[in-house]
């Protein structure tokens, strides 16, 4: 008598499915995780994947958004902070630039590299996404600054921080984006002294 007992695959989670897609992504980039890569990763056949998810985009953009609630700084609260706006904008440049360090291959800003994706609906996703924390930089560079001032200020604030991104992702130490931060920082004495 056989007394083996077949043994059930487990479900396949679509929440982990999610965060493995996620770290991929944020890795490598949209356009360089292939569906291959990403059932490989979840041990799933691709007829499962578009199953759970749609399509390689729709999963991308749950990633996206599992990235934003999740590993994404919470700019409002940073820009909330007591201090003048030169004290609170570079204290966004340094804070930026440590939690774009901490993890040693996910690093970046991952909505912010999705930006430059070669996949325009991808790329468009990623903008969008980055869209309400843009306009937070904005209101509060318009808070402080002359109105002259506040497109050229929010431009560099917002460009500061997708460089302190890219430079993360190419391997950059902590300690030398740190630097670079309060050095970027010194700019806002001038733009933001009294006229």
């Amino acid at each position: 008598m056989n007394t083996t007992i077949r043994r059930r695959r487990p479900a396949f989670d679509r929440e982990e499915g999610v965060r493995i897609a996620q770290e991929l992504f944020h890795a490598h980039g949209y356009d360089a995780v292939s569906i291959a890569d990403l059932t490989k990763a979840m041990s799933i056949v691709p007829p499962s994947l578009y199953a759970a998810y749609g399509s390689k985009l729709e999963l991308f953009e749950r990633a996206l958004n599992r990235y934003v609630s999740i590993s994404a700084l919470p700019i409002d609260k940073l820009l909330a902070l007591e201090g003048e706006p030169t004290e609170v904008l570079t204290n966004l440049f340094v804070t930026v630039a440590k939690h774009y360090t901490q993890h040693p291959s996910l690093r970046g800003c991952m909505v912010t590299e999705a930006m430059r994706a070669d996949d325009p609906e991808a790329a468009a996703m990623a903008v969008e996404i980055a869209s309400p924390a843009i306009s937070q930089i904005r209101s509060y560079v318009a808070k402080h600054a002359p109105p002259e001032k506040v497109d050229g200020i929010t431009d560099y604030v917002v460009m500061t921080l997708r460089g302190l991104s890219s430079y993360a992702c190419l391997g950059y130490a902590q300690e030398k984006l740190v630097e670079c931060s309060k050095v970027a920082g010194r700019v806002f004495e001038a733009e933001f002294a009294p006229g």
